[in-house]
């Protein structure tokens, strides 16, 4: 039996995560009492005895929390943005190379990707890889969320009944260009320059949509969509039905909720032979933040990759 902790199961990623878990055979969760659930003592303990821990809690805290952990086989999986450039750590996003998910399966420390990063990601690695963008290309994203990716404090304010009238309509965030996805954009896909970032929040509870406009002449041995669709079909062919792609023409309206509650991620290619779009459809608290983490589990213990996931 193996034996999990989450630490910070009170917040949005940590409750999910636990929602995977607690119907699992294979699994044992630690808890803490509430009066302990934030005492240094009792969570050294926890993150000692598990043999995975799961760190859903702010940056800083989560840097804390690694300093507490001496066990050499504790594993870590860091849901923050913490880790997720730093020397060491795994980044958390296997179907993206073999390279990825061996350094995951072998790793004690992995860092789960960004919500927003995982959509961009998700597009522009495999054109990078492929050879089809240029890693000085200047690139730009706008990324639509649902307010659960706020967490408890966003997800009050926009249940709130006497909210702002404001919070009705969709919302750009972030506009200085400084959001904390954006170093792992950058580095993970190899980029000379970050993105120009756009990301949305807007007045539904869960679900992403995060797309990357492109112009033909920003792409290399592509002169059509279809071009484009052949090369994701192929990067993620070993993916295992975690990322797919649509393969056939865009619907009229790409929805963010399409994939709300289950944790894979669609990506969509849309456009002509002049410009072209490429959306990565996916629920913002699955595959952008507790279903990966439960994927990256699985693949560290040498379980199924996708047991306990909804991929349906």
């Amino acid at each position: 039996m193996i034996r999990v902790f989450i630490d910070g199961s009170a917040g949005t990623t940590g409750l999910r995560i636990r929602e995977r878990l607690e119907a699992r055979k294979d699994i044992s969760l630690l808890t803490l009492p509430e009066a302990q659930r934030k005492d240094p003592d009792a969570r050294r303990d926890a993150l000692n005895t598990a043999d995975v821990s799961f760190l859903c809690l702010p940056d800083a805290a989560a840097v804390e929390a690694v300093t507490l952990v001496d066990n050499p086989a504790t594993r870590i999986i860091d849901a923050s943005t913490a880790h997720r450039t730093a020397p060491g750590w795994a980044y958390g996003f296997p179907e993206l190379s073999a390279e990825h998910r061996e350094a995951v399966r072998n790793s004690r420390r992995v860092a789960n990707p960004g919500c927003h990063a995982t959509g961009f990601i998700s597009v522009v690695y495999p054109l990078v890889a492929a050879g089809a963008l240029s890693k000085d290309a200047a690139l730009s994203c706008f990324s639509l969320t649902g307010y659960s990716g706020g967490g408890k404090k966003m997800i009050a304010e926009f249940e709130d009944s006497s909210r702002d009238p404001l919070l009705d309509s969709p919302a750009l965030y972030a506009v200085g260009q400084s959001h904390k996805h954006l170093p792992e954009m950058q580095k993970v896909c190899g980029l000379s320059v970050p993105p120009v970032f756009c990301p949305i929040v807007d007045d539904y509870y869960k679900g992403m949509a995060g797309t990357v406009p492109l112009h033909a002449s920003q792409l290399s041995g592509v002169s059509c969509p279809e071009d484009l669709r052949r090369i994701y079909q192929a990067h993620y062919s070993a993916a295992g039905g975690v990322v797919s792609v649509l393969e056939e023409g865009a619907p009229a309206r790409i929805h963010a909720g399409a994939l709300a509650g289950q944790d894979r991620l669609e990506i969509v290619v849309a456009g002509n032979g002049d410009r072209v779009t490429v959306t990565a459809v996916f629920d913002n608290l699955g595959k952008g933040a507790s279903g990966a983490a439960v994927q990256n589990m699985n693949l560290m213990l040498g379980f199924i990759e996708t047991a306990g996931l909804n991929l349906e």
